[in-house]
């Protein structure tokens, strides 16, 4: 890969918040509409817990913290999880 970091930001800004937060919204709906399981609650704090953790390494990558091989290991992981997503619907 070319610029790994770039990839990396990329895959973030353009897949992986818009979907998360999009699925953060979704059970927020269901607990404002009190149609909510504990599971729903667990899975909110995970997937908020989640965006700042991809807010937080596009911070690093914006403060030129990380390193090329520290980006590839969290790129191949998240292209895994996409896949596995992928595989799952």
């Amino acid at each position: 890969m070319e610029n790994i970091k770039e990839e990396l930001k990329k895959v973030i800004e353009e897949v992986m918040l818009p979907e998360s937060e999009d699925y953060s919204k979704e059970l927020a709906n269901l607990i404002v509409r009190n149609e909510v399981s504990q599971d729903n609650i667990d899975a909110k704090e995970d997937i908020d817990s989640f965006i700042e953790e991809l807010k937080n390494i596009l911070e690093i990558i914006k403060e030129n913290k990380l390193s090329d091989e520290e980006a590839e290991g969290i790129y191949e992981k998240i292209i895994t999880m996409l896949n596995e997503h992928e595989e799952d619907h």
